[in-house]
């Protein structure tokens, strides 16, 4: 009889033991699928809500640059408050979460102060704006078209279309060269040709030539300056101007109108604009 009450507790204990492992395994599912619940609904609304603004930013017409700089802040903000919201609701001290946070982020800060110095540059590139979203820049080696500015790199789109992610600290240490900033831009070529031949002529020859071609400036005009000159040869300066989206264009048909001068000058017999 005694055996049997032992066993007859033992079972009520082993039952009492399921039932609360039970109940708790209840409640702590639960509260992950509410948390998971959370998370996928709060990602949903922080989408819809950094689309609104920029919608909202663009219809205001921000710069694309500070539009896309600031959609990632706040992106990146509203992520760490769902976080901390989820950790809450689970039951997770928030407060001593907040400090491990920061001793962490102390730790991290040291270890990484190199993300936080390009993060840093990012904001110093928005304020100061040595370019924009859209710029044509070489900067580090690298040059290409400006696609983005994010909180730690700038994004360019090389010539050949590939695209490069430039440290934002390293494109504000190193020197900014900006193709886009001014209305026009000057293509710098040179003509080499025989000593014998009338430069004045080939000059006024040239410029009509040059300035004949497409998307090459009428103001200011076309400049040719004979800038060396030997026993044998001289040399022209060639420099028309044009837009900046147009630089590529002219700088090709412009050599092509210089070969084709070279040509007629080394044709036999040929002796245009001679003295």
């Amino acid at each position: 009889m005694d055996a049997l009450n032992v066993i007859n507790i033992g079972t009520d204990k082993v039952n009492s033991l399921l039932n609360l492992v039970l109940q708790y395994a209840a409640t702590f599912g639960l509260k992950l699928l509410v948390a998971a619940l959370i998370w996928i609904v709060g990602r949903w609304s922080i989408g819809m809500v950094v689309r609104m603004l920029q919608r909202y930013l663009t219809r205001q017409r921000f710069d694309p640059t500070v539009l896309r700089y600031l959609g990632s802040f706040v992106t990146v903000t509203l992520n760490i408050i769902l976080v901390v919201a989820i950790l809450g609701y689970c039951g997770i001290e928030t407060t001593s979460f907040a400090a491990l946070l920061a001793a962490v982020g102390l730790a991290i800060g040291m270890a990484w102060s190199g993300l936080l110095a390009n993060l840093a540059a990012g904001g110093f590139i928005i304020v100061l704006r040595p370019f924009k979203v859209g710029d044509s820049i070489a900067v580090d080696t690298v040059s290409g078209r400006v696609e983005e500015i994010g909180l730690f790199s700038t994004a360019l789109d090389t010539a050949e279309n590939v695209r490069v992610l430039v440290a934002n600290n390293k494109v504000f240490s190193s020197t900014i060269v900006n193709y886009s900033v001014n209305d026009y831009r000057r293509v710098e070529l040179t003509a080499t040709l025989p000593a014998t031949v009338d430069e004045q002529a080939v000059s006024a020859r040239l410029s009509a030539q040059l300035q004949a071609i497409p998307h090459v400036l009428a103001t200011p005009p076309v400049d040719v300056q004979l800038t060396s000159l030997s026993a044998d040869s001289l040399t022209l300066a060639v420099r028309p101007y044009c837009h900046n989206d147009h630089y590529w264009p002219v700088y090709h048909q412009s050599l092509e109108v210089i070969r084709r001068l070279l040509r007629e000058q080394a044709a036999p017999g040929s002796e245009p604009g001679r003295r």
